[in-house]
């Protein structure tokens, strides 16, 4: 958990009351452009997520490869080399300017000491390294000069923050969310020309790749500041939906209350024709990461519950989820004590007896091709 300040970007420190997603931490010198800050003070960052198109498993996996290697590489610091590229940069300098090449400006000799070995090291280096993510602030023209050279349809971009309280987690992007999107783009055709509706939406970016195949996708989530926000990266990546034509609207949907919004003030109601369009059409509903507070796990099985209840059409729904491994006092062992509740309400939910509608779950093996560049983990 970090809380990163606004005057010490690059130097995280560590409370209790605040979430970090680890999503960023495997590239912690990769460029993030800060755009602004939202309306209670966050500082809220643009990144971009390379999609790897090819269906083909070879290739998926060369490119999974390439990933990870390019992950390992920008592991290093961003303003230094480790020793031994360091030492490997003069030998090549040596050979072709001599000993000129090792003299600094005022023709001192530059002395380069061997790496040091792990026995050598202090205590304190062994401890874990902190992560320094390198900030751009908005503003710079060259920002994202790399990535604009390529192909935009090669990448999702999304507005997101980098450390909130938790109840702004929303706000984050997930590993999750990432999975998800994978399998719908491992089963495009699946849900082709379908109508979607995710619970807990955050960022949107399970949506907007949804968005790339179904007809039309509702990304519900609650509060306006994140719905604004998901709002904005739809729009940021509209030319992913052109293609297929699909459509995203986001919507206000709070599982802690028995209806849709319909209030015509409110900036992200719905209007009665959206609400007979999910009960009338809707065949998928899916949801990533929502799991990690029991009374919100409840909320959500009691609105999903109400929701297929009223639809027309049968209907599947994907729910992808970290299972989390926390040491806990009262168990005095390492458990998932939110991924066994959800279980435990997975499991209440296919024993319900109702005479209109039966639940089924099956679990589907993450073994399917990667399109998103993540660290897909064993506890997804």
């Amino acid at each position: 958990m970090v809380d990163v300040t606004e005057k010490e970007m690059d130097n995280p420190t560590f409370r209790s009351d605040t979430v970090l997603s680890d999503v960023h931490l495997h590239c912690p010198s990769k460029r993030h452009l800060m755009v602004r800050l939202n309306a209670v003070g966050q500082p809220v960052f643009l990144s971009y997520f390379k999609l790897l198109w090819n269906t083909d498993d070879s290739a998926s996996e060369k490119h999974v490869g390439e990933a990870a290697a390019e992950r390992e590489h920008q592991g290093r610091s961003g303003d230094e080399l480790c020793d031994k590229d360091r030492n490997l940069k003069k030998e090549n300098e040596f050979s072709r300017e001599g000993i000129k090449a090792l003299l600094d400006d005022d023709g001192d000799l530059e002395v380069v000491r061997r790496p040091q070995s792990a026995s050598d090291l202090g205590a304190e280096y062994l401890l874990r390294h902190k992560v320094h993510p390198v900030i751009l602030m908005k503003g710079k023209e060259d920002a994202f000069e790399d990535e604009e050279k390529e192909c935009t349809c090669d990448f999702v971009k999304i507005e997101h923050t980098m450390a909130t309280p938790l109840e702004d987690v929303g706000k984050q992007v997930w590993r999750a969310a990432f999975l998800l999107a994978d399998y719908i783009l491992f089963k495009q055709d699946m849900f082709r020309c379908s109508s979607v509706l995710e619970l807990g939406g955050g960022t949107g970016i399970a949506s907007i790749i949804m968005g790339t195949v179904a007809k039309r996708v509702y990304c519900t989530d609650v509060g306006e500041d994140l719905l604004a926000m998901c709002e904005q990266n739809v729009a940021l990546n509209k030319h992913l939906m052109e293609r297929g034509r699909g459509e995203v609207k986001v919507k206000e949907l709070d599982w802690l209350k028995d209806e849709f919004c319909t209030d015509p003030e409110a900036p992200y109601s719905w209007s009665e024709d959206e609400i007979a369009d999910v009960h009338d059409h809707c065949t998928v509903i899916m949801a990533a990461d929502v799991f990690y507070d029991d009374d919100l796990t409840d909320a959500l099985f009691r609105t999903l519950h109400r929701i297929t209840h009223n639809l027309r059409n049968s209907c599947t729904v994907y729910l992808a989820l970290e299972k989390r491994l926390n040491f806990t006092l009262r168990h005095m062992d390492v458990t998932c004590e939110a991924y066994s509740h959800f279980r435990n309400t997975l499991n209440d939910l296919e024993n319900l007896q109702d005479r209109k509608i039966k639940y089924t779950a099956e679990p589907i093996k993450p073994d399917f091709c990667q399109f998103l560049i993540y660290e897909r983990i064993e506890q997804l």
